[in-house]
């Protein structure tokens, strides 16, 4: 009988050890479970912190490149350059003065610059300064033929510096226009920037969503010297976003620079 007990004794103690050591194995197994979901959520949250912060930095270092000719934050030079054949279906000529008096191609503009730029006019005006619209709109052809009486002139190289190939010229986006102060001798010419009409524009442009769009030391970026006359117009935010900041288009967009 006291051997029956025993051996029903130690089979009981078999049964309940094993019971145990399942019961520890189901905990191991869950507590590792528990610590690689603990792992995995901490991962998938370090993965958005940096995704968030590269999105940041993105944000930070500027915006998308707009390539859309539609837009008026469009980029165009020797990298972007326009669709071939485009023309704007927006062009109206707006109410300022110009150096010459034919009402022609190159005093059109699309209708949202044109009405701006009447605004910066009057604007300057009411401030003593007088301007004057030297050439806005030119189609492909007109740049085109201009770019070419350019390279008969001083070579193709010299050319590419102040006059820009046709496709690639911010003019045939109807966004653009060359202005000068009183002295319309200095129209288009180096002694603009010693004006106080040019100072007048560096300080107020963006006022009116109008940038210079050529900036002097940026040559390698934009692909053209310091044009102080060349005013671009990109919506009043980015404007005063770009000039508080002092950089070019291409510099905003983070864009591929221009060498020529």
């Amino acid at each position: 009988m006291k051997k029956a007990m025993i051996v029903i004794i130690g089979i009981i103690s078999l049964f309940v050890g094993q019971a145990c050591d399942q019961q520890q194995s189901t905990t191991d197994q869950d507590s590792s479970m528990l610590s690689s979901h603990t792992e995995q959520a901490e991962g998938s949250k370090e993965a958005e912190a940096s995704a968030e912060q590269d999105s940041e930095s993105n944000e930070e270092q500027g915006i998308e490149v707009v390539t859309d000719p539609q837009s008026v934050e469009v980029l165009v030079n020797e990298e972007y350059e326009l669709m071939e054949g485009y023309e704007p279906d927006d062009l109206v000529y707006p109410d300022i003065s110009f150096i010459f008096e034919e009402k022609v191609e190159k005093r059109l503009m699309r209708e949202e610059a044109a009405e701006a730029i009447e605004q910066l006019f009057a604007a300057a005006k009411a401030d003593g300064m007088n301007l004057l619209g030297v050439s806005a709109y030119r189609s492909y052809e007109t740049q085109k033929n201009l770019f070419d009486y350019y390279v008969a002139q001083d070579g193709e190289e010299l050319a590419r510096t102040y006059s820009a190939v046709p496709g690639t010229s911010e003019h045939q986006t109807g966004l653009a226009i060359d202005v000068v102060g009183e002295d319309v001798s200095c129209a288009a010419e180096d002694c603009f920037a010693d004006t106080v009409e040019a100072k007048w524009l560096e300080d107020n442009a963006a006022d009116y969503g109008f940038i210079i769009r050529y900036l002097e030391g940026k040559e390698d970026l934009t692909g053209y010297k310091y044009e102080p006359w060349h005013l671009r117009y990109v919506g009043v935010e980015m404007a005063k976003e770009i000039t508080d900041l002092g950089v070019t288009l291409e510099e905003y967009m983070n864009a591929v620079p221009v060498s020529n």
